[in-house]
């Protein structure tokens, strides 16, 4: 897998990051959604068959292609397995044309001084090693924002870029995600503050490295302007956060060079008891829908 290729494909933005990584607390509510109730299955190992039953149906579906989805966000047992009998990362890549991604976070920490950081991360070196073994090209890193605690959000900015370190260590790109969550009356204040401590944290990256970064749709049109133009940002994606794909694209199409990276406005309106015919046909539409709200600033 050529890595300036993909690098250069992220980089130009022509389409959205598809995010299929649901782990085990999002699992069933995401099952729940596709038609799936938990009365189907009777332990872990079924959910999580099942869940990769839904994504492989996605990802091999015609209308998923890198024409219009760049990317895709792995969960780490996806990377472990196969789409259409081949290696997921290698599937997406040679096949589709779809670059991979891995999430490497393991859930949040309590609530303190208005965020939630990311849980420690144990044996991160060796996942590293062995998604860069297995073709993958950058990682994805959750932590959640619920106040305007100045505090708050510069102590998970600082988490985010330290792990982000450590995966540019591994020759990976990575994708800092820190979430403002859309219910908070104080949105706005803190996207204002998440913004000025991404370019503080940005300023101090070595010269020549690059991250991607992962932002709540904002309050104000175009205020993470400054990140998109950032010689050391890669490219800015945005997460719908509970939005309906309506709002999230209406959203996004106001805002210059960010594009989607959707999960549950992805699979809006997918079914587990949809024929294939249905099946494609509504997943064509929500990929066009969302690739030309990404593509529309």
């Amino acid at each position: 897998m050529s890595q300036t290729d993909q690098a250069a494909k992220i980089r130009a933005g022509q389409g959205f990051v598809a995010a299929l990584d649901q782990s085990g607390g999002s699992t069933p509510k995401a099952l729940r959604l596709y038609g799936i109730d938990e009365d189907r299955y009777a332990s872990d190992a079924e959910m999580f068959d099942l869940i990769h039953a839904m994504r492989e149906r996605i990802v091999t579906s015609p209308a998923f292609t890198g024409d219009k989805v760049i990317a895709a966000i792995l969960f780490e047992q996806t990377m472990d397995r196969e789409f259409d009998g081949q290696p997921a990362a290698t599937y997406l890549w040679e096949t589709r044309g779809v670059v991979p991604f891995l999430k490497i976070d393991k859930g949040l920490a309590p609530e303190n001084r208005g965020v939630q950081l990311m849980k420690p991360i144990p044996d991160l070196d060796a996942t590293l090693a062995r998604a860069k073994a297995k073709g993958i090209f950058g990682t994805k890193e959750r932590s959640v924002i619920d106040a305007a605690d100045p505090d708050g959000i510069g102590r998970i900015v600082d988490q985010q870029f330290e792990i982000g370190a450590q995966v540019l260590g591994h020759g990976l790109i990575p994708m800092l995600e820190p979430e403002v969550s859309i219910s908070i009356t104080d949105k706005a204040d803190a996207e204002t503050i998440l913004r000025d401590r991404i370019l503080q944290g940005l300023d101090h990256l070595p010269d020549g490295a690059e991250v991607m970064l992962k932002l709540t749709l904002p309050e104000v049109d175009d205020l993470y302007a400054p990140l998109v133009d950032h010689p050391k940002v890669l490219q800015v994606v945005a997460l719908s956060g509970g939005y309906s794909r309506a709002e999230a694209n209406d959203r996004l199409g106001r805002n210059r060079g960010v594009i989607a990276s959707f999960s549950r406005a992805l699979t809006e309106g997918l079914s587990d008891d949809q024929d294939e015919a249905a099946f494609d046909r509504q997943l064509a539409e929500t990929i066009d829908s969302i690739h030309a709200a990404s593509i529309a600033g």
